[in-house]
Order: structure tokens, then sequence, then C-alpha cells
């Protein structure tokens, strides 16, 4: 459960420190003598997971609403005595505002002018929390959306006022989007059908053929993950109205080992802790209760609310503004990108090379100094069996490739 803090920093420990396979952006920071500051009101484990190993490289996390996952006592004391204790967690269902308030504050009154860290994360948990609990378009979505923008528009008056003279840039960005629950899944019930007996990965839990996680990103382990089983359980997922794109180990370039599954490298999945079977829930375009296009299944979430994690364009659009003086002004770009890329660019201007780990990109055609856009070429890819067919669509520019989406019919 990545929400736990103190899980991660367990997995951390006994792991030796391998929680993470690669340097994250705190550690690289770290070795060249700078400084990472992570302000959010996510869950516990979301906040720790900005800078998982803060507490040992001396620099300063705060969540908006677990005191415990403070890094720096110092700060935690300074911002309980200026602004009064660190909010709860609403009630599911109630917009998050105080914690938003909170920490746009603790920037502006306190981590800036006395701290001045060369790279701050401020993360708004809204508008997505009450997407996720009221619907993508509710009254209380619509409120909280409303109500980080003006957070966030007391750190863009700030910027403009003093901010970008000082050389600060800005980077603001969403890390995906919503589509809304139209129907109930239940892929436990395909699998077992199948033969498979199916546990949640429970250490108590015994006699289980797979374990199935939750969530909108589809993930199946198995304990014993021979082709057989593999094809036999994706088999019968695929003659689910609710499934989806799947991936499982390559057999090719495209295809996986199961018959008409992507091979899962072709969505960056290939790692040695990936699930044997990766599913997304199968979506369309339709509107939803708020007449936003956008619709698909989920085995967890109720239906008209809003969820994320599936491969649907509306799930994986994202915002993103760059603005300082290394950056272009009043250019947009059309040029396919994402948050991975963002660490990058984000080094370049502090003058330090992103190391090899990282598998994002600089955003060079947006820096100030240049003048080519970068070539882009359209990917698509098909696979099915049967009356399955799925469909994956990819864009390449140089080296670096990004999902743009993928769908699946039967």
């Amino acid at each position: 459960n990545t929400a736990d803090h103190r899980l991660i920093e367990k997995l951390d420990t006994e792991s030796g420190g391998r929680l993470l396979g690669v340097p994250s952006l705190g550690e690289i920071l770290a070795a060249h003598g700078r400084s990472l500051a992570v302000l959010a009101s996510n869950s516990a484990g979301a906040t720790r997971l900005f800078n998982h190993k803060a507490r040992a490289l001396g620099h300063a996390t705060l969540s908006g609403h677990f005191p415990d996952v403070a890094t720096s006592a110092e700060l935690l004391d300074q911002v309980q005595r200026r602004f009064g204790p660190v909010p709860p967690a609403p009630p599911k269902g109630t917009p998050d505002l105080e914690a938003q308030r909170l920490l746009a504050s603790t920037f502006l009154e306190l981590v800036w002018p006395e701290r001045r860290p060369d790279v701050t994360i401020l993360s708004f948990s809204e508008p997505d929390t009450s997407s996720h609990y009221c619907g993508t378009a509710a009254a209380e979505t619509r409120q909280a959306l409303r109500f980080a923008d003006e957070q966030f528009g007391r750190v863009l008056d700030w910027w403009e006022a003093e901010g970008r003279a000082e050389g600060v840039h800005l980077i603001v960005a969403s890390d995906h989007g919503h589509v809304s629950v139209q129907a109930k899944a239940d892929p436990v019930d395909a699998l077992e059908a199948a033969g498979l007996r199916c546990g949640s990965g429970e250490a108590s839990e015994v006699d289980i053929d797979a374990v199935v996680l939750p969530g909108q990103v589809g993930a199946i382990y198995l304990t014993d993950p021979t082709e057989e089983a593999i094809r036999r359980a994706v088999a019968a997922m695929m003659e689910r109205p609710w499934c989806g794109p799947v991936f499982t180990a390559a057999q090719g370039d495209v295809e996986g080992v199961a018959p008409g599954s992507f091979a899962r490298h072709l969505v960056f999945a290939d790692h040695g802790r990936a699930a044997d079977i990766l599913f997304a829930y199968r979506s369309d375009s339709e509107a939803d209760p708020f007449g936003l296009a956008g619709r698909t299944w989920s085995a967890d979430w109720g239906i008209g609310l809003g969820v994320h994690g599936g491969l649907h364009s509306a799930e994986m659009a994202a915002t993103g503004i760059l603005a300082g003086t290394h950056f272009k002004r009043g250019v947009p770009s059309t040029t396919p990108s994402s948050i991975v890329d963002l660490a990058p660019t984000a080094l370049r201007i502090l003058g330090i090379a992103p190391p090899a780990t990282m598998t994002g990109r600089v955003l060079s055609e947006c820096l100030e100094q240049s003048v080519e856009t970068p070539s882009v070429v359209e990917e698509v890819e098909e696979a099915g069996t049967g009356r399955y067919r799925q469909r994956l669509r990819r864009a390449a520019v140089g080296e670096n490739r990004y999902v743009e989406g993928a769908e699946a019919q039967s």
C-alpha cells in the first residue's frame, strides 16, 4: 500500500536502500550540493515518495495532513506556531481545501524566505480527491478546482512580483486526467472461472494461484507464472466486456506470450517487479454524467466517480506550463511530452546533466536558445485473438517514446 509512508520506509530499509532501483531526484540534487523541498497534501505515502530519502539527505518534507511525515521538526513547529495544527484529512466527499491553503502559505511565508531550496515540489491533492469521491465535474469538484487555482494564484502573484527577478522558474503540471466509472468489473470472477484461486497478497493467504492487486492499473501476479497459466488467465479475461488492453512478457517486438496481448515493454512495464499480467479496463469516449468525454469500468470505485490509471486519452492528458528566463515565452508546444521529462528539464536549468538512469528527456523545444522542433513519428500497434482486438498508439520523439492511448473491443 503506497499510501502508507511507514511501509515505504520499511521497504527501503529492508531492501538495503533499494526501494527505487535508480537514484531519485532528491538524491541526484544532493549529490550536487542542492536541495529538494516537498510540500504535499497527497497521501502520506505519496508525499514520502516524492523524496523518500529526505530524512537522510536533510531535505524538508511536509504533509498537509500527516504531521509524522515531516522530516524537519523545526519546520513543522514553525508551521504549527504560525498557522495552527496541521488539518486532518476531511471526510471523503468533502473538498480538501485547508491543506492546500496551508501548503501555499508555508511555501510563501516560511520555506522560500528562510530556506531557499533549489527545487520545491508543491503538490495539491485537489481537484483529484474530489473528482474521485464526488465525480469529475460535481459541484464539490468545481469548488475544489477553484480553490486550488486560487492557492496557486498566490504563488504566481509572488513569482511575478519577486520570484522571476530572482531567477525562479515555474513548472505547472498535472500527472493525469480523469474518466468516469460507468460499470462494475470483477476480474477475480473471471480468473476463478478459469480455475485460478485468487488472493490479495496477504501473508496469511495460502493455496492461491493469483494475487490480484486493486486499482485502475490492473496487476496480476501468479504464484507459478508458467506461460500456460498466463495464457489461461488472459483468455478468460478477454472474454469479459470490461477487459481493455492487456500486456504480458514479450514474445517478439509487439506481442506478449498470451495470444492477443501486447508486450509489456511497449508501455515501459518490463521490470523485474512487474506483474505477470497487466491490464487496463475497457473505456470509451461517451459522455459521463457531467457531459465530459470518457467512461470506463472499475472493480473498486463506484459508478459515476472519477478514476485514472487506464489508457484512455482523457486519463492520460496532463497540463504542462513552463515559465522563467530559460523558457520561451508565449509559445505553445505540440511536441509530445510527459511528466517524466520535467525532472531532466529542471536539472538542465540548474546546470546538472540528467543521469542516464532517467528515462525522460530535456524539453529542449521549450528552452529559449532552442531553434529546432523535434520530429515526431506516430506509431500504432495492433494485436488480437478471436473476437478480441486491441490497439496501442505511441509517439516517437527521437529515442523517446510516449504512450498516447490504447483501446480494446470484442
